[in-house]
């Protein structure tokens, strides 16, 4: 009877967050197929997980494939996992899975932690309708083409960025599809956590960290929308900032960068207009 490929989600940034599923899958695989195997180890570690690991990533896929799947053909389970997050979302296994879904294998997923998602919850916008774009192209023209492509896709865009091209990519950005609102995750669940919401020139303005994971989400308004918005009175937006603040526990300063991204005003206009109304120092 041939075994089950698991494909694990594994945690991106603080250990913690995996699930008792995944815990028991990976402690009774035969295998485990890793993206990177030190980094893995760390959390195997962590949980005094002792099952065998072998490498797998873009460089060696094709020739692991075929072993992996005769190991599968003889009754093996195969878990995989990638570096961080959830597997074959930017990262190595497609080749493996479609492999086993021909052999009449049995691929179970196991789901767990996501930037994307974990990036669309804290994002503060409409997200009823988006569209996952992977990794920007890393030479400037191809990235160019990129945005250029874009410009009619409806919803909500999500796409990860490398640290070293994260402003050529808000430049492009800016120049390309306008002056959007934006959210700028970088190094979710770990120690230095930052989600930015601002109109992209606000980010650019400011200096950008070269280190760490990014994840960009960038929204379908822009400034020449503003206009078609539905006005807010200064009223309603002191009874929703009490609102955000005292029930869904939020921050005043969460709750005044929601505010602004809700109402496509900028953060400063709000924060002086709750302040003139006494509700922040």
């Amino acid at each position: 009877m041939p075994g089950t490929l698991f494909v694990v989600a594994t945690p991106i940034g603080n250990l913690e967050d995996i699930t008792l599923r995944a815990l028991r899958v990976l402690r009774a695989a035969s295998v485990i197929a890793a993206e990177d195997t030190r980094r893995t180890a760390i959390l195997l570690q962590r949980h005094d997980i002792r099952t065998p690991t072998i490498s797998f990533h873009e460089h060696n896929e094709r020739q692991r494939t075929g072993a992996l799947l005769r190991r599968l053909e003889a009754g093996d389970d195969v878990a995989i996992v990638s570096d961080a997050g959830t597997p074959l979302i930017s990262d190595p296994g497609a080749r493996l899975v479609e492999a086993a879904l021909q052999a009449g294998i049995r691929v179970e997923p196991i789901p767990g932690p996501s930037a994307v998602a974990a990036a669309l919850a804290a994002s503060g916008l409409e997200t009823g309708r988006f569209t996952f774009l992977g990794f920007s192209p890393a030479r400037a023209g191809a990235r160019s083409r990129w945005f250029e492509s874009l410009r009619d896709v409806p919803g909500v865009l999500v796409y990860f960025e490398a640290p070293q091209r994260i402003r050529g990519s808000l430049e492009d950005l800016r120049r390309i599809l306008g002056e959007r609102q934006i959210v700028v995750a970088r190094e979710l669940t770990k120690i230095h956590e930052s989600i930015t919401r601002a109109w992209v020139s606000e980010v650019l303005a400011n200096p950008l960290p070269e280190r760490g994971e990014f994840t960009i989400i960038v929204s379908n308004l822009t400034h020449s929308d503003e206009a078609s918005l539905p006005s807010s009175s200064d009223d309603d937006v002191v009874q929703e900032f009490c609102r955000l603040t005292e029930y869904c526990d939020l921050s005043s300063r969460d709750a005044v960068a929601a505010l602004a991204t809700k109402l496509a005003r900028q953060r400063q206009d709000v924060y002086a207009l709750l302040r003139r109304a006494g509700k922040v120092g």
